[in-house]
C-alpha cells in the first residue's frame, strides 16, 4: 500500500472512530445547542412549594349556583381534589389554604398566610358567575332560583401589579393551554361592553388568560399568582357539568400538567429573596374577588 493510500485509509478509520463515539457521546453527536436545551428541563417536585387557595369562606361564600349552591361549596370540593392530586405526583410541599371569616378581613389574612409560605406559586380557585343583570328567574324543586346560560367555559386571571409578572403570565398561560387540550374553551364574554365595570383585558387570547390588576389575592401576594374560574356555575348545563368527578378530574389533570411545566421552567425559590410589594390595601370594590 502506498504512503497516500495509507494516510487515506487511517484518516477514513479516525473519521469513523469519531462518528461512532458522537453517537454514544451527546457532547459529541448532537447538534450544536442541543445540550443546553435538556439543562433545567427537570422538575424538583419535593422542593416546589404551591399555595391551592379556596377561593372565598365558608361566611362569605361567593357566588350563588344556578341550583342554590354556593360558590365555596364548588371551590374547595376541586381545590381539595387538585392538592391531594399534585402530593400524589409529588410535589409534597403543596398547602391547601382555607381561609374563615368576613370576605375584607379574610383576604388580607388570606395574603399574609400566603406570603409567610414563602411559596414558588399561588393558584386561587373560583367558580363564575356574572353580573346581577343578566340573571333570569327559574325554580328549581320548587324553590325560586336565578341563573344566566349566556356563557359558560373557564377562564384565567393574572394582575400586572404582581411583583413577579412575568411568571404569573407564564403560568397562567400553561394552564390555559393544558386546559384547551383537553378539549374545555374558556369564556369570551368578559372582553363585551355587556360587563361593564367587569370588562376585562384579554391578554393571551390562545390561552383565555385576562388581566385584572385590582384582586388582592393576586397583587399583594409575593410569588407568582393566578386565579382560575373553572367555570360557570350560573349556567344550569355547566354546573351539572362542574359537579361531576370527570370533569373536576379533567380540570384537576390540567393543573398537575402546568405545574410541572412551570416547576421545570422555573427552579424552586425558597432560598431567593424577592422585593416585598406595597403593603396590603382592601379598597371598597364590588369586584374584589376572593
Amino acid at each position: 500500500m502506498t504512503g497516500f493510500r495509507r494516510f487515506k485509509t487511517v484518516a477514513l478509520m479516525v473519521v469513523a472512530v469519531a462518528l461512532w463515539q458522537g453517537a454514544r457521546h451527546p457532547a459529541w453527536g448532537e447538534p450544536a445547542g442541543a445540550a443546553k436545551a435538556s439543562h433545567g428541563t427537570t422538575c424538583d417536585r419535593a422542593a416546589f412549594r404551591l399555595v391551592v387557595d379556596v377561593g372565598h369562606t365558608a361566611e362569605t361564600p361567593g357566588a350563588m349556583s344556578a341550583r342554590g349552591v354556593p360558590e365555596f361549596a364548588f371551590n374547595l370540593r376541586l381545590a381539595t381534589l387538585v392538592e391531594r392530586q399534585l402530593i400524589d405526583a409529588g410535589f409534597a410541599r403543596t398547602i391547601l389554604l382555607v381561609t374563615e371569616g368576613a370576605a375584607m378581613p379574610g383576604l388580607a389574612r388570606r395574603v399574609a398566610r400566603a406570603n409567610r409560605s414563602h411559596a414558588d406559586l399561588l393558584l386561587s380557585i373560583h367558580h363564575d358567575s356574572v353580573p346581577d343583570a343578566m340573571l333570569e328567574d327559574w325554580n328549581y324543586d320548587g324553590v325560586p332560583h336565578h341563573f344566566s346560560d349566556r356563557f359558560k367555559g373557564h377562564s384565567i386571571f393574572i394582575s400586572y401589579d404582581n411583583p413577579d409578572r412575568k411568571g404569573s403570565l407564564l403560568f397562567a398561560k400553561l394552564l390555559g393551554d393544558a386546559l384547551k387540550s383537553r378539549d374545555l374553551q374558556y369564556t369570551p364574554h368578559y372582553t363585551e361592553k355587556i360587563m361593564g365595570h367587569r370588562r376585562r383585558e384579554l391578554v393571551d387570547a390562545e390561552a383565555g388568560v385576562y388581566r385584572y390588576d385590582k384582586l388582592i389575592v393576586l397583587r399583594a401576594t409575593r410569588m407568582p399568582a393566578v386565579l382560575l374560574e373553572a367555570g360557570s356555575i350560573i349556567n344550569r348545563d355547566e354546573e351539572l357539568l362542574l359537579g361531576t368527578a370527570e370533569q373536576q378530574a379533567l380540570i384537576s389533570a390540567a393543573v398537575i400538567e402546568a405545574v410541572e411545566s412551570f416547576c421545570r421552567a422555573r427552579q424552586p425559590r425558597s432560598s431567593v429573596r424577592v422585593a416585598r410589594p406595597n403593603p396590603v390595601t382592601l379598597p371598597a370594590d364590588p369586584g374584589n374577588r376572593q
